[in-house]
């Protein structure tokens, strides 16, 4: 990678792909692929599949960034495509039933951790500090999360886990900033009942 696209701001590595800059457009690749891919994996629960709809995300990405104004930033019209991408998925193979429930959070992703950490300072919810610091019981969280349906769940991702503000999720999923706030309090008191169903 050449010097001069190191470190640039994701504005100018958009517009210099959409000139053709085939580095910049690596460069944005590089930097959202692997935070893409976990939060498409968090929702549909299977490697391959997850795979897929990144590498699917990133060539939709590619063909539309020409018409990418800028109204939002890279960031979040980028997470729009791949979430939108995995909910559409979900619904049709209806993945959310069937898929595996043992979806691990990985000893190195702290973002993870530390955003569940901070869901679970809820002082509805006991000793949060401790649950979050115990990795059998972020498992127990992972298949909590796991039991939501898609859209549920792809809020509590998006909120506790990308630590996304509301206004970045509400252009991500197209819904009002009213919706986003009302699915976010239903889908944390349906993880909450589903974590205590598993506990008990």
């Amino acid at each position: 990678m050449q010097p001069e696209t190191v470190n640039l701001s994701d504005e100018t590595l958009v517009q210099r792909s959409q000139t053709g800059d085939a580095e910049a457009l690596e460069q944005l690749i590089t930097k959202y692929k692997d935070r893409l891919y976990n939060v498409v994996l968090r929702m549909c629960r299977n490697a391959d599949d997850a795979a897929e709809l990144t590498q699917e995300s990133f060539v939709r990405i590619i063909e539309n960034l020409d018409r990418f104004a800028g109204r939002s930033s890279f960031y979040t019209w980028a997470f729009r495509i791949a979430v939108n991408m995995t909910l559409n998925f979900c619904r049709r193979q209806s993945r959310a039933a069937i898929s595996s429930l043992d979806l691990q959070i990985s000893g190195n992703d702290e973002q993870a951790k530390a955003a569940m950490r901070s869901y679970l300072a809820d002082t509805s919810v006991r000793d949060p500090a401790a649950v979050a610091a115990n990795k059998e019981q972020l498992d127990l969280i992972i298949r909590a999360i796991n039991e939501l349906d898609t859209e549920q769940r792809a809020v509590i991702i998006l909120r506790d886990i990308e630590d996304m503000d509301y206004s970045q999720i509400a252009q991500i999923l197209d819904v009002e900033l009213g919706t986003v706030k009302s699915r976010l309090s239903r889908a944390r008191a349906n993880l909450r009942e589903n974590l205590e169903a598993i506990i008990r």
